[in-house]
Formats: C-alpha cells, structure tokens, sequence
C-alpha cells in the first residue's frame, strides 16, 4: 500500500507531502489544487508506461506545467506580497511515492543538449531516477539510481554501487530500459503500470461504452469503459453478486446482463415494468454512468491503486449514497484515492480530518490556496510525512 506521495513544481503543488490512507478523499473548494494533484498522480503512473514525456508534452509541455510562482515564499507570507526573485536552483518538477516496500521518485527538467537546430529543444528530460526501500530516501536504503545517462544499482556485497549503464537516454526511464534486470524495478514498474484512473466516463451517444464490443476476460475495466460490457460478464462469471446488489438497490430492483450476438458483447438492464431489456445504446446517461462506476469499483482483480475524479459528476443525488457505498467496498479489497465535491459522499465514506487519522480509517485531505499555492488544511513542516528530494 501506498504510504506518501510527494509533488514538487506541478502547477499550484509548488511541494506537497501527502499521506496515503486504504481510502483517501480530496477535498477542497474550486481552483484549489484537486485536478493538479489527480494529473501529477497520473503523471507518476506515467513513468511505469514509458508515457510520461509524452503526457508532459500534451499538457503543453514542461513550462506550461511548472509551479509559476517565485521558488520560495518565505518573504510573501511575512509581507503578503508576491515578488519575483532570480532562481537559485534548476528548472524542475519532481513526482515521487513511497510504500510498505518500495519508492520512487523522479525529477524531470531541461534538455541541455538537443541538439543542433533540434526541434526538440523543449522536450522534459529525465534527469534523476530513484528507487528506495522504505519510506524515504537514503543512500543506504537506495536500490538503483540515475543521473542523467548515468545509471547505477547497489553492489551485490552491500556496499557501494555498480554501474549499470554510461549511455541511458534522457527520454527514457530506468523502469522501462532495466525492468528485466533487477527485480525492484520491474516491481516498481509493475505497480505503476497497474494504477487505475477514472475521469468523467463519456455517456453520449458515440461513446465507447455504448457501442457493442469483440469480449474477452476484463478484470479491470479500461479508462475510458470501451470493454464495459466484457468487465460486467467477468464480474458475473467471478460468482460475486455485488455488482446485481448495486445495480438492484439503485435503479429499484433491477439487473444488468450481457448479450452476445455475432462475438460481439454488449449491455443490457432490465428494468421493473419493462417488456425487454434496454441495451446500452438506450440507456439515460445517468444510469450508464453509474453501471461505469460500478463496474470499475467491483473489480474481481482490482489494480494496486485507484484514482477517481468527481465521480458523482452528472450522478442524480439518490445516486451518490449507493456509489459511496460501493467505493467503501473496494476500499476492502484496494488502496482508493477520491477526489469530490459531495458533502454526501464524505458523509457515507465516513471520513476523518487526516490529522485525526488512525489504522484503517477513510481520511480526508483538505486543499486549500494561500499566496498561488496548494496547501493541506491541518498538516504543516512537523506534521507532514518525511520525505527526502535528494538534488541533482
């Protein structure tokens, strides 16, 4: 389970050190850091895919995701005034975790070769990777880590460390380019290629989940929902009765069923008073939405970690309690991180301010702004988890 992640210059997270609950819920009220922090996490899930320079370069690239406010605010909150100063250190954003067994943490920035006329002078290059055993770096916890082209794991004896690589290239991850070689990276991969992230599911009429679909064994469901209808048939075929349970308390006694015609797999609900089953094209945005939830949360193998966004989004409010109710649920079985403006929603999860936390209990994380920046209500340099950034 995740214990910490930490952010460093991602948009208003100028640094963040959060800790991690089985259920955690973000909180906060607009514009205050909740969809910077959902995007660094999946930033961070990045890294394991290979992806993660890519997903910078889609965000606009690096300078469009850069903290843009001075680098230190020590003088700002003495005098209220925000000003510009000349930077002392270099351009950077730093994403990083820390688990019951392994960390990880990456710092990207500036190329500072491109090459000539290069038209990539702007792409993010990796510049430092780490992984660690515990919940912080040291240098006797470290496993492997990189600078640069520059790469290293710790010695067989236990002291020092052996060079794995002179010529990694800065586009690349260590996760991707060593994962077969040492096993604690290809952990760390795994893991991070295995976080889930829900975002607003598509519900209009060309969205994926309405279309029927060639079915295989699902036991996750996709980001977007395209394989809706083979996750709902692999729940089903698991023999777990949570997912009928849900779908009976929220929409009066009804039950959802797959159809199969030409190999083609596609969702059926078959409502009180109906003659026939509606199929998935037919069906109100709210209701599809909500079998979306259900069908990511009832997971027969969910994935390590799973993000939602604002899952009560275009939710009618009789419908938040049952979808609480089933977030509780997979909070049993994964680690599930919630990011909501649904005073009901906190109700149900039955949350605790998370300076209040103890063992095993929802908590609730508060963002706030003060002077541009994202904060956490309640938790300041003494109350924080430990965390170390390391420098290039």
């Amino acid at each position: 389970m995740l214990q910490t992640v930490a952010i460093r210059g991602y948009r208003s997270l100028r640094e963040i050190v959060l800790p991690l609950a089985r259920l955690t819920v973000i909180t906060g009220a607009n514009g205050t850091g909740k969809s910077s922090l959902y995007r660094a996490l999946r930033l961070l899930a990045d890294c394991g895919r290979g992806e993660v320079i890519g997903s910078l370069a889609r965000e606009g690239g690096l300078d469009s995701v850069l903290w843009a406010g001075p680098e230190h605010l020590s003088g700002a909150r003495r005098t209220g005034k925000v000003e510009g100063t000349a930077r002392t250190g270099p351009v950077s954003l730093e994403l990083g975790f820390a688990s019951d067994d392994f960390g990880y943490l990456v710092d990207l920035g500036l190329p500072q070769m491109a090459g000539h006329n290069s038209l990539f002078a702007l792409d993010p290059e990796i510049k430092r990777e780490a992984v660690f055993v515990g919940r912080m770096m040291r240098t006797s916890s470290t496993l492997v880590r990189r600078t640069r082209d520059y790469a290293e794991a710790s010695g067989q004896s236990g002291q020092g460390f052996d060079e794995m690589t002179r010529s990694l290239p800065a586009y690349r991850s260590v996760l991707a380019e060593y994962a077969g070689a040492h096993p604690e990276l290809g952990a760390v991969r795994h893991r991070l290629r295995s976080w889930r992230f829900y975002d607003g599911f598509r519900v209009d009429a060309a969205a994926p989940s309405r279309l029927p679909h060639v079915g295989t064994r699902t036991p996750v469901l996709a980001d977007d929902g395209a394989d809706l209808a083979a996750a709902v048939q692999t729940i089903i075929e698991a023999g777990f009765d949570d997912l009928q349970r849900a779908v009976a308390e929220a929409f009066d006694g009804a039950t959802v069923s797959v159809a199969v015609q030409n190999g083609l797999f596609d969702l059926q609900l078959q409502q009180r008073g109906m003659l026939r089953p509606l199929r998935a094209a037919e069906l109100s945005d709210g209701t599809l939405r909500f079998l979306l939830w259900a069908a990511a949360l009832l997971s027969p193998q969910p994935p390590s970690l799973m993000v939602l966004n604002e899952p009560e989004t275009s939710l009618h409010p009789d419908l938040v309690r049952p979808l609480a109710s089933l977030i509780q649920a997979a909070a049993t079985q994964t680690q599930v991180v919630v990011v909501t403006h649904s005073r009901a929603m906190l109700e149900v999860l039955d949350t605790v301010p998370v300076t209040e936390a103890d063992e095993g209990g929802a908590v609730e994380i508060e963002l706030y702004k003060e002077l541009g920046e994202t904060r956490v209500k309640g938790l300041g340099m003494l109350t924080a988890p430990p965390w170390e950034w390391g420098k290039r």
